[in-house]
Order: C-alpha cells, then structure tokens, then sequence
C-alpha cells in the first residue's frame, strides 16, 4: 500500500505473507483492477526490498485463492468474474455420473426494503438499514430446479433494484463489473427442509417434498459479504458435489 507516495514495506515474519497481505490492499483499493497485470516479480521484490523467491510464493498463495491468474509468458493479473468460468466455479450442482450442467436463470422480482434480522446479521447492516431484494428461478434442461432469494446491501447495490432491465444469468459477474465487487470465497450451509406452498410452486413439487436449502453468503478479498443466498432446489437426478 503506497503512504505519501511511498511503498510500505512489510515489517514482520514471515515475509511472503506480509507481501500477500500488501499486495492484497493494492488490489482491494482499486491500483490494480480486475484484468489488468501487476509489475514484473523483480520489480514487486526492489519495490519491497525482499527476495523475489518471497515475492512468487506471495503470487502464489493469491492465485491459489483466485485472486490472481498466473499465465506463463504473460504475467500475472487480477482475476476477473468471466461468465462461464464463475459459473462453474459456484456452480454446485451436476448429474450423478459427473456431468456439469448450465443452469438458465429468470429473475422474478426485485425491491428495496428494510433488511430482516437474518440477512442484517449475515451482511453485517447496522439496525434500519436496507437491502435489494431479488427473487429467480433457475432452469436446468427446461425444468425450474432452483428458486433462490438474494439479498444486497441497498447501500452498495441500490441501482439493482432497477438496473440493469434483464438481469445476467451470472451475478457475480455483473457485481463485479459495474459495483467493483468480487467475490472470491463462499460459505454454504445446507440442510434438507420440506418445501413450502411458494417452494412447491415454483419447482413443481408437492407440498411438504423434501428439497435442499442451501445458505450462502458469498464474500470478497478481505471476507467482507457481498451477498446473502437462499437457495431451495429439487434434487431429482441431482447432486451436490463440493471438492474439499
């Protein structure tokens, strides 16, 4: 992080997480953006007097975290929300002999209003604050799978509530883009549940089926959340699949 127009150096061991931390700031505060390339790993090792062995392990540890993309011959750049490839990534569910399917999804509704205790708390909002609030259904092959409901600081996301008109198959993608939000890690919590009168009709089940509900919040660089997910999906044919 530049003070006064200087380089902070780091001042504790060990090294390469100080760097990863330092390097991390520039990128949160916008030097950096999505897509574009840091300097030279010799120039990053003179700009914080280190080895630059320190410096690639540092590079490292964010590309495994998703935040960079190393690309031999080319450099290094801070990642960005490509449609398909965040898709897959959050993208859980998939056929019992391993098959990735793309879901297609259909926005229901979407307001602005004061934020339940639940999303309060999983956000992080002061008491009266807002959030935007969007409903959707996701089609696997044609057939409604998923019915979610996700909720936004209105501080941060207002203009979702009405912008864009259509809104993208990827989010993530789109809070990036235009909120320069980037999600980077997610936090589920799943439980079987039986589905509810709503529940039900959207995915074409009897009431009381059982279905998965699964929480999410999904969160940026320094795990701050980003957004609160609920979503309720018919498993027929289905499975959940997460690599640990």
């Amino acid at each position: 992080m530049r003070e006064g127009g200087k380089i902070r150096r780091p001042v504790a061991q060990p090294l390469h997480e100080q760097i990863r931390l330092l390097l991390l700031e520039r990128i949160e505060a916008g030097e950096w953006p999505p897509g574009t390339y840091l300097p030279s790993e010799a120039r990053l090792a003179s700009d914080y007097g280190v080895a630059v062995g320190t410096v690639r392990t540092a590079l490292n540890a964010l590309a495994g975290e998703g935040i960079l993309i190393r690309q031999q011959g080319k450099g290094t750049a801070v990642a960005t929300h490509e449609a398909d490839r965040s898709l897959f990534r959050f993208f859980t569910l998939q056929r019992h002999d391993g098959t990735r399917l793309l879901p297609v999804s259909r926005a229901l509704s979407r307001e602005r209003r004061l934020a339940a205790p639940e999303e309060a708390q999983d956000l992080r909002l002061a008491a009266g604050a807002e959030v935007v609030h969007v409903t959707r259904v996701r089609e696997i092959e044609g057939r409604v799978t998923i019915f979610e409901s996700i909720s936004l600081d209105a501080a941060r996301f207002g203009r979702l509530a009405t912008e864009p008109e259509v809104l993208p198959n990827t989010l993530y993608h789109l809070y990036q883009k235009s909120f320069g939000a980037t999600v980077t890690t997610a936090e589920e919590r799943l439980e079987a549940v039986a589905a509810d009168i709503e529940t039900a009709r959207h995915l074409t089940v009897p009431v009381g089926a059982p279905i998965l509900r699964v929480l999410r919040v999904a969160r940026d660089w320094q795990g701050a959340p980003i957004e609160r997910r609920v979503s309720r999906v018919n498993t027929e044919g289905l499975c959940y699949r997460s690599q640990l």
